[in-house]
């Protein structure tokens, strides 16, 4: 009886951490994704990006080498995984630049996870990736 009472009470501590670890992983962009927009001749093709989630909306900034550009608007959209994210910046001569981002959530439950899509902005176009760190 005491050996049962013991593998009952092991379970239930095993099976407690286990939903303590999975309730830490949160939103799926919530965190820092470096990443590569290619062929962006205003801020050059290297990428981070710093995304949180309050509960109600996705914030946070891309930042693609000194400059910090707030997120202006950002979406994921469940059904396909679609990430869609608006900043608004300014290039070197101060002239104003808008990015859209839209990719896809990739490799959703694994550590690696990735959004792959494309940027557009009034200065050009191209393909998009970045992981989470």
């Amino acid at each position: 009886m005491m050996n049962k009472l013991i593998t009952t009470a092991a379970a239930l501590l095993l099976f407690g951490l286990l939903g303590v670890v999975s309730a830490q992983e949160g939103h799926p962009l919530k965190g820092s994704w470096l990443g590569e927009w290619a062929g962006n001749s205003v801020h050059g093709d290297n990428i981070l990006l710093i995304l949180d989630w309050d509960g109600k909306a996705i914030t946070g900034m891309i930042n693609p080498g000194t400059d910090n550009i707030p997120l202006g608007k950002a979406s994921l959209e469940p059904e396909g995984w679609v990430v869609k994210l608006e900043a608004e910046g300014k290039d070197k001569d101060g002239s104003a630049v808008r990015y859209v981002i839209e990719g896809k959530l990739e490799n959703l439950e694994l550590p690696n996870r990735s959004i792959n899509g494309t940027w557009s902005s009034n200065k050009g176009r191209g393909t998009f990736t970045a992981s989470r760190q």
